[in-house]
């Protein structure tokens, strides 16, 4: 596997950020995230008893990220221990770059006066650069959030160990693994999807290992090492009628709708709705190699037919029968009417616009 390179930007509500950050957060300076850890850690140090809580992101020892929650409540603590895999304390003080969680439950609008931010229910901060988190108030109760942050400070680390972390899900059908990628608006009206996946979470690490979730969740159990997807899915979202509801794509079609991440007018590149340090161009390039290296079939499908989303059921069938070999050949872009030039003008102005130039073996 290739270590991932990183890259900078900004720009993500709720979650304050320093460091290399791609896709959204409001970003702090680094006397700003001194002055907030100096609080915090006063703040724990003032207390009788701590709480201290291990665990690791993926679920592979050989390119997990460790991370060590300190906390100032137990049920803060527990609130992480439910989403982490389980580690040792030893894996921990021998792993070269821990995370370091940092909890203040009973800390609230105090860091936000400091700081001059509002902060009436808690606020969090990530410091990709020490692979730190600091998380105030009750900004721990919002898994989601947490899971974002973590995902944005593991991401170097398990890149840096030879793994690919991507925002997408896994679905088990008998022996084989299906990757797919753009499900968020379709996972709320499909129940019978989301039982089917290993975990409704989008974030997976692919490594030569092989692939599981990034956190566990209560209804899963940990799972054992998971071979190659044997086939990957994108899920896009057209009305206009421009793209066929399946597509068979090539390593670099793959590598060129991934990177979109087109959904029905708007782009979000490599499916990612969260702050990254990786370069989503970087990103698209390591999984064309690994979709050209490992001969992976990969599949565009249109989750709205008409302006309608596909039944679930439908959905279901063709998610898994791109297992078997008898698919449907259509390509996005096979044919040339006006519906397919626009939205390849749009792709094309964006992608343009984002990146200053794509390999060659990109195409629509």
């Amino acid at each position: 596997m290739p270590v991932i390179q990183l890259c900078r930007a900004s720009l993500w509500p709720s979650i304050y950020v320093r460091g290399n950050a791609v896709g959204g957060a409001p970003e702090i300076s680094k006397a700003q995230f001194k002055k907030i850890l100096n609080h915090v850690t006063s703040h724990l140090s003032s207390m009788s008893s701590l709480f201290v809580q291990d665990g690791a992101v993926g679920s592979f020892s050989k390119c997990d990220a460790k991370v060590r929650v300190i906390s100032d409540s137990s049920s803060a603590a527990l609130s992480l221990a439910n989403i982490l895999w389980t580690t040792s304390s030893r894996a921990i003080s021998h792993d070269s770059c821990p995370v370091t969680v940092y909890i203040a439950s009973s800390i609230r609008s105090s860091v936000g006066d400091t700081l001059g931010f509002e902060a009436s229910h808690g606020c969090a901060a990530v410091d990709i650069e020490s692979s730190s988190l600091i998380l105030c108030g009750r900004t721990f109760s919002d898994t989601n959030a947490v899971k974002k942050a973590l995902g944005a400070l593991t991401a170097p680390i398990i890149s840096a160990r030879r793994g690919i972390p991507l925002c997408g899900r896994l679905l088990v059908a008998g022996d084989s693994v299906i990757l797919l990628f753009g499900l968020d608006d379709i996972l709320e009206r499909c129940s019978d999807l989301c039982e089917a996946l290993l975990s409704s979470d989008a974030g997976v690490v692919w490594s030569s290992h092989g692939i599981a979730p990034f956190f566990q969740s209560g209804a899963l159990a940990r799972p054992s090492l998971l071979k190659k997807p044997a086939s990957i899915i994108f899920a896009t979202s057209d009305s206009s009628g421009a793209l066929p509801l399946l597509s068979k794509l090539s390593p670099g079609q793959a590598a060129f709708h991934f990177l979109a991440g087109y959904q029905d007018g708007k782009f979000l590149p490599v499916y990612d709705k969260g702050p990254s340090p990786i370069d989503p161009l970087v990103l698209a390039k390591v999984l064309y190699s690994q979709l050209k290296d490992n001969d992976i079939p990969s599949f565009l499908i249109n989750i709205s037919d008409g302006g309608k989303y596909l039944p679930c059921g439908k959905l279901i069938k063709w998610v898994k029968s791109t297992l078997s070999s008898g698919l449907s050949e259509s390509k996005p872009g096979a044919t040339s009417g006006s519906k397919v030039r626009d939205l390849k003008g749009k792709y094309k102005s964006f992608l343009s616009g984002k990146f200053q130039e794509l390999p060659k073996e990109f195409s629509f």
